[in-house]
């Protein structure tokens, strides 16, 4: 797994980390999911775990944990408070990308 854009770490970076990777940890219980990297946004704040389905485990500022889809074509970002709605969301994204290539 890839780290990147982390040249320091501050509390809240560290703090939201923590968070994804206990979300992460708790997913792994019940999902057949790989980590691809983890990193930092510096232009939005978020830390985040990216999985090789297109999601994200996000935190802002050390704050509770979002879900990320986002489209690939357009490149729409939608968040959810839990896995399974992101999950259907971004099957629903993946779908209609593959249908109009």
């Amino acid at each position: 797994m890839k780290i990147t854009n982390f040249n320091n770490f501050t509390y809240c970076e560290t703090v939201g980390l923590g968070n994804c990777f206990t979300a992460l940890g708790k997913l792994l219980g019940n999902y057949l999911i790989d980590a691809e990297h983890v990193g930092f946004n510096a232009n939005s704040g978020y830390v985040y775990i990216a999985l090789d389905n297109g999601i994200s485990i996000c935190s802002l500022l050390g704050g509770d944990v979002e879900y990320l889809a986002t489209c690939f074509e357009t490149g729409a970002e939608f968040f959810f408070d839990n896995y399974g709605d992101c999950l259907d969301k971004q099957r629903a994204l993946n779908k209609a990308y593959n249908q109009a290539s």
